[in-house]
């Protein structure tokens, strides 16, 4: 079967943020003309749209999807740099304080590349659209997925635009693929067709953050330095963050799990102070964060934001799904934000669609088998997620089988990293999900961690 047999002349894909982007530039290697259908206005700028609430924080690009946006646009890496962000070794530029110290920082070969979210997705955005067989349609709402009669297939999607003389129009597809994020409508639409909805796990994390902007000084030493201040568990809650971004800024994020420290003002104000900002900062231990913003200029207000769970949907499990139907990245799995992990997994898993479409896999097989290889992809950064989310006594939800045994090594792990750095590149690179956790495991590694 050629890429452009007669069963791959159109493919859709819903949502055009990162993962829908990826996801078109993927289908634009095997489909004549491919659509991205996004509800939100598109700018060709940095932005954050209206549906993107959390594109305005922090955000964490891992090593493993650094790397496989680099291998789809292979002067992604480039621009990025050209535009302001930085990119520098992951751990020799780290500044991170975990249970009462700082991790040894040491080369480790592969870079952090830090920028705002939306500068991000910019670049890949004019790279993608920039491809001839690649369509945007902005501002335009999918109502409903179109199927065959006896509902086995989906044919295309029904659509709505803002300002369009006709109130819907149908898009008939080969391929129609969800990429819409966390809220995500595939669950409903499959009930509505009378499938079997997925199988759901849910872990409550309650985790609350804020976000605000400040001038970073490129002559300060700390200017190339990325810090992050995360809890001990048994006795602490809060969490903070700096990256530096384009345009000789600052992006600082503090937060907590479990509790309301930074937002007991929002039962009296509606908003959080730049006072109350600092104040947060000032009581977290290590006082890097505090240290630098202090001496900083605030560019923007406080922003907060709250995510009360981590999501799986389990369509691994589904015995029976449409044909001609897909779902990724967020739509799939949602998890906490403060881990990084969400714009990698995403990259991700569109690699393994990449390589179904590349071996002709047939469409009968298409689902169940992308499905599959998609929750091995997921089931890592999950475990590490999850595991982390566990170490709070408040945390309820799917806790995984021996959780709390593997929970008090990884705290034996992470305190050996604060002084052994063969200890720390073997966390850090299954940080990154560039080996499997399993690694830390590993006899060599287990005998510095209990030697420490």
């Amino acid at each position: 079967m050629s890429p452009h047999s007669t069963n791959r002349q159109h493919a859709i894909v819903m949502g055009g943020s990162l993962a829908g982007l990826l996801t078109a530039r993927v289908l634009s290697k095997h489909f004549e003309q491919v659509t991205i259908v996004e509800k939100d206005r598109v700018n060709h700028r940095p932005e954050s749209r209206l549906g993107q609430p959390q594109t305005q924080h922090l955000h964490g690009l891992l090593a493993s999807g650094l790397q496989v946006m680099t291998d789809y646009f292979p002067d992604l890496p480039e621009a990025l740099v050209e535009n302001g962000a930085m990119m520098s070794d992951f751990a020799e530029s780290m500044r991170w304080y975990i249970y009462g110290g700082y991790r040894s920082p040491f080369k480790i070969g592969f870079p952090v590349t830090t920028m705002s979210r939306g500068l991000l997705e910019h670049l890949i955005r004019d790279r993608v659209l920039a491809l001839a067989n690649i369509q945007l349609l902005d501002q335009t709402t999918v109502k409903e997925l179109q199927t065959n009669i006896d509902q086995s297939r989906v044919t295309g999607i029904k659509i709505e635009q803002q300002g369009a003389e006709t109130n819907s129009n149908i898009l008939t597809a080969d391929l129609v693929i969800d990429a819409t994020g966390r809220n995500s409508r595939s669950f409903q639409w499959l009930c509505d067709l009378g499938y079997k909805t997925p199988a759901e796990s849910k872990v409550h994390v309650n985790v609350r953050y804020a976000t605000q902007i400040y001038h970073r000084d490129a002559q300060d030493r700390r200017s190339q330095t990325w810090i992050l201040n995360t809890p001990d568990a048994s006795k602490q809650t809060n969490f903070g963050a700096i990256l530096p971004i384009e345009g000789n800024r600052w992006i600082v994020t503090l937060g907590n799990w479990h509790t309301d420290s930074l937002f007991e003002t929002l039962r009296e104000q509606p908003l959080i102070t730049e006072s109350n900002f600092l104040d947060f900062a000032h009581s977290l231990e290590g006082g890097d964060i505090f240290d630098l913003i202090s001496q900083c200029k605030p560019l923007s207000g406080v922003i907060p934001y709250k995510f009360p769970f981590s999501l799986r949907r389990h369509y691994e499990r589904m015995n029976q799904f449409p044909l001609g139907y897909l779902v990724l990245g967020d739509a799939v799995s949602s998890f906490n934000p403060t881990y990084g992990q969400g714009m990698t997994v995403a990259a991700l898993e569109v690699v393994k669609l990449d390589r179904l479409l590349t071996n002709n896999i047939t469409p009968t097989r298409l689902a169940k088998t992308f499905f599959r290889q998609i929750a091995k992809v997921i089931d890592i950064p999950w475990q590490l997620s999850v595991g982390e989310d566990f170490r709070f006594a408040q945390t309820t939800g799917a806790k995984p089988i021996g959780i709390d045994f593997i929970n008090r090594y990884v705290a034996r792990v992470h305190r050996s990293t604060l002084a052994d750095v063969v200890v720390g590149e073997a966390f850090l690179k299954v940080m990154n999900l560039m080996a499997p956790p399993i690694s830390l495991f590993y006899p060599r590694i287990m005998w510095r961690v209990f030697k420490n």
